[in-house]
């Protein structure tokens, strides 16, 4: 079969309809002797049996060793530096309290970024010195559970909220461990709506000189993360480590994580001259990106590590600065490709439409049991995934196919470009790999469909981490006079 004139430039049309691409699936992740997907060892087809589907499919050693890889590689890269690098698992991308036990067993911190991630974390047992808070709009209650339980570090977003979690602290008799986030100006390759460091987004403190506004400097030709450095080292309650960034989120070059470094060493030096104090913390985000599809080519974390590692070593030097102990924030990087999403096809349709090439061509419309309420990324981002007939083998001929949802929008898609085996129909299994991040974390009950369950499986065992919803959970908060 040649290629479909529907196919979009990275798409190649297979050799082998039953092969898996390495870099999108975990490390357990093949295909049995009978052509069946199988992770650690168990058959998707019994998977589906005992849990249902969809179904979020976790790999715990996948997802463990890629924590570590992030850990071992930064701490090897900044060993001579600062001692090693605090890594803090993006909890936003995928979080319960079974995956926040896997982090702090592997020597990560979490970050959270609300009152409800941190009750995740309180419910796993997790100190909360290994904990870290963000979010550009902390409400008072978020605050004051930070400040009970000790956190490591509070991320501050803008002056107002400086101010109000000093009046908090000190009202306690704490001090609250305070890390500001900067926008360096950095612009990441990536979508617009997930690139956060440029100056026209609603995170952080501008380091670009400014007139004046309602949260911004003073008008007196400072910034606003100048004055709020200057207010944080004299309000009560407020004992200031150092400062943050991130650049976005789905990065593959490094120039950008590069180019931030320097910024932020440069305003480091800056408030060392201007109040003699070193700060002791700098914490360059995350944003690292995974494959999606083939044409995605993921950094691995000692790559990443050791060019950021130079960076910083020869900025600190230009200002003769000490390296300040470093961390970064992946989240989908771990989570991610350990995680695949396993539906059942009902209705299969071939519909005909124009190439944009003019001429005529097919597509074949295949439906699963979920959609874009499993995951939004598709609508949201226009985000590119993979598929693959999971629950069997095929020798049959390669169709370009789109795999949709089971909702009521047209828009409702989860591959938007896939080739898939000809035979494909009703009652088969497809696997959707790389979902682990951002997927469930984003599920909704739109056209109320419960959300779906997470199963970890390790060692050939498989177990739920998160219970699926069912029709009484839909109504039980339903109030009816």
């Amino acid at each position: 079969m040649t290629a479909s004139p529907l196919a979009p430039g990275w798409l190649r049309h297979p050799e082998d309809i039953n092969a898996l691409s390495p870099g999108l699936w975990a490390c357990d992740v093949a295909r049995g002797a009978a052509g069946e997907l199988e992770i650690s060892g168990i058959g998707v087809s019994a998977l589906a049996a005992e849990f249902g589907t969809p179904l979020f499919v976790v790999s715990e050693a996948d997802f463990r060793a890629r924590a570590r890889a992030f850990k071992d590689a930064f701490d090897a890269a900044f060993a001579d530096l600062c001692g090693g690098v605090d890594v803090y698992y993006a909890g936003k991308a995928f979080l319960c309290t079974e995956v926040a036990r896997w982090v702090r067993d592997e020597g990560l911190r979490l970050d959270t970024c609300s009152g409800g991630e941190m009750a995740v974390a309180a419910r796993a047992g997790l100190d909360g010195a290994l904990l870290g808070l963000h979010g550009n709009n902390k409400s008072d209650a978020e605050l004051v559970r930070a400040l009970d339980l000790n956190l490591g570090r509070i991320v501050v977003d803008s002056l107002a909220e400086l101010r109000r979690l000093s009046a908090l602290a000190a009202a306690r008799g704490q001090e609250a461990n305070v890390v500001l986030r900067l926008t360096p100006g950095v612009h990441a390759s990536t979508h617009e709506f997930i690139a956060t460091a440029h100056e026209d987004q609603k995170f952080g403190l501008s380091m670009a000189a400014d007139t004046g506004g309602d949260d911004g400097a003073s008008g007196a030709g400072g910034s606003a993360a100048e004055e709020a450095v200057d207010l944080a080292l004299k309000l009560d309650g407020i004992r200031l480590l150092g400062v943050h960034c991130h650049i976005g989120s789905q990065i593959f070059e490094p120039e950008g994580f590069a180019l931030a470094a320097r910024r932020l060493l440069g305003f480091l030096a800056g408030v060392r001259d201007r109040h003699g104090v070193e700060l002791t913390e700098l914490d360059l985000g995350g944003g690292y990106g995974i494959a999606y599809t083939e044409a995605d080519t993921p950094r691995p974390p000692a790559e990443i590590a050791d060019a950021l590692a130079a960076v910083v070593r020869e900025a600190a030097a230009e200002h003769g600065l000490a390296v300040p102990r470093i961390s970064i924030e992946p989240g989908r990087a771990i989570v991610g490709p350990s995680t695949f999403t396993l539906y059942r096809t009902g209705t299969v349709k071939t519909v005909r439409t124009e190439a944009p090439d003019g001429t005529a061509a097919a597509r074949r419309y295949v439906s699963v049991d979920g959609g874009m309420s499993d995951n939004a990324r598709p609508v949201l981002y226009d985000a590119d995934y993979s598929a693959v007939l999971a629950s069997r083998a095929s020798e049959d001929d390669a169709v370009m196919s789109r795999v949709v949802g089971k909702h009521c929008e047209s828009g409702d898609i989860v591959v938007r470009d896939v080739y898939l085996p000809a035979d494909v129909a009703g009652g088969d299994l497809l696997a959707v790999p790389g979902t682990g991040a951002y997927c469930w974390a984003l599920s909704s009950n739109y056209n109320w469909i419960a959300r779906p369950p997470v199963v970890a499986v390790r060692d050939g065992a498989a177990r739920l981490i998160v219970r699926g919803e069912t029709e009484d959970d839909l109504l039980a908060r339903d109030v009816m006079s």
